[in-house]
């Protein structure tokens, strides 16, 4: 079950804002929206060994990140971007000063990101944290160049009660509820909601929870079926 809970206090913050934690087996998903745009910044944390722990996103409002990392006592080994649009780099620069982090993106997208990687991947290989725990990649085309998404399975996380989610999906902007994220041509439009079908829908079960960069989480059962839908419609 999901529960919120809010970071305070913040030493020199003028407010406080909520977090909403996932408990999955051995690792806790820290979710939290920063900025205008409200992108979500994800944080997975093992409670074996906290001190090897990843992020997805620093897109912006460095402070409250950093101090999030502080209050649930872990700390940043692996910087993950999932796609190059500026809403989710603007803490990048500060988070990587801050933490004796690693920089993981898409091989596609890399160099219209403004800090390099120190991996760039293609998709398909695996991202590892925590104490062992591997995250399997993969690579949405479409809204970007390619964008980089990474899966956090039951199996290896030890979460293995019935109502437990097999997967949960880090996504970036390419999939949303009620359809997948924006285009800039009729091609590119054909390119993401094919890939979205043949590497999400027909791959993970209904149950896997899908983590979008903006907004609401969602799961494959509530999303696959309206594909025809938005392929009908163009958006």
């Amino acid at each position: 079950m999901n529960d919120v809970i809010t970071i305070s206090p913040y030493s020199n913050a003028p407010s406080t804002r909520g977090v909403e934690r996932i408990d999955y087996g051995n690792v806790t998903i820290y979710k939290t929206s920063v900025g205008p745009m409200e992108n979500n910044v994800y944080l997975l944390v093992d409670s074996r060994e906290p001190d090897n722990s990843l992020l997805i996103d620093a897109a912006t409002d460095a402070d409250h990140l950093v101090r999030l990392v502080e209050h649930v006592g872990a700390q940043v080994r692996t910087i993950v971007t999932t796609h190059s649009h500026g809403d989710h780099v603007q803490a990048l620069g500060e988070l990587l000063q801050a933490f004796p982090a690693r920089h993981i993106t898409s091989c596609l997208d890399a160099a219209d990101i403004p800090e390099p990687a120190d991996q760039q991947l293609d998709g398909g290989e695996t991202i590892t944290f925590g104490e062992g725990i591997t995250l399997p990649t993969f690579i949405l085309r479409g809204h970007t160049k390619g964008g980089l998404c990474l899966d956090l399975s039951a199996k290896v996380t030890g979460a293995l009660s019935d109502d437990t989610p097999s997967h949960h999906l880090f996504v970036g902007d390419s999939i949303f509820p009620g359809g997948v994220g924006k285009t800039y041509s009729p091609e590119d439009f054909s390119q993401l909601i094919d890939d979205v079908e043949s590497r999400v829908f027909h791959v993970y079960p209904a149950d896997s929870v899908i983590h979008p960069g903006h907004g609401k989480d969602t799961t494959v059962g509530v999303e696959s079926p309206e594909v025809e839908n938005w392929r009908q419609r163009g958006w």
